[in-house]
């Protein structure tokens, strides 16, 4: 496939401002006929407020900000592995709509085209930002990539702490979540393969 045409192309998703596909007051009113099933009495003079405040929370979790995915010619024609690590997410989990939280390794093997850094960080949180399962959001990031720069490799690892493991259930407060979506020559070639993989786990901060 040929690359995008002209010194700078742009992939824009279709992403609302926050809010803006979630039915605020509809959002609020369930959250309050929730509280009355849980027990709680939603008039109360410290819950009387909480129905919007979780609908509001909700709709700023779920609306990613919208951004241009510009792409750069890549005129210098570097051919070393760029990545970015350690990238902070949250999402929330589309079984419990409980979070879950941790950190992306974003990186790509450039062809003909490159793209600014925070990108890499704006593209994880575009797909994070949903009610997700932590193995489709590391392919979409991965995907995202591949169609926007159409780069001789992509590789993204994300590692995550599950609140719906570690709250409820097991409790196993700590255990963390790795899943891994690699492409063209960061999966087939072995040792670009191993300089990614080392990459992402060198000097990792303490938990």
């Amino acid at each position: 496939m040929t690359a995008p045409a002209g010194p700078q192309a742009s992939l824009r998703p279709a992403a609302p401002a926050v809010g803006g596909r979630v039915d605020l007051p509809a959002a609020a009113r369930s959250v309050r006929e929730l509280l009355v099933a849980l027990g709680e009495d939603p008039d109360a003079d410290h819950l009387q407020d909480t129905p919007r405040r979780v609908a509001a929370a909700y709709a700023e979790l779920l609306s990613p900000a919208p951004f241009g995915m510009t792409t750069f010619a890549n005129d210098e024609g570097y051919d070393e592995l760029v990545l970015a690590r350690d990238i902070p997410f949250t999402s929330l989990c589309q079984h419990h709509l409980l979070p879950f939280t941790g950190r992306a390794h974003v990186g790509y093997l450039p062809g003909e085209r490159i793209v600014g850094l925070s990108k890499l960080a704006r593209v994880v949180e575009t797909y994070a930002r949903a009610l997700q399962v932590q193995e489709r959001l590391t392919a979409q990031v991965a995907d995202r990539l591949e169609k926007a720069l159409r780069p001789r490799g992509v590789g993204v690892v994300l590692e995550a702490e599950h609140s719906c493991m570690s709250l409820r259930g097991v409790r196993a407060t700590g255990s963390r979540t790795t899943t891994s979506a690699l492409r063209g020559l960061i999966r087939e070639d072995g040792r670009t393969r191993q300089e990614f993989l080392s990459l992402t786990t060198a000097h990792q901060p303490p938990r």
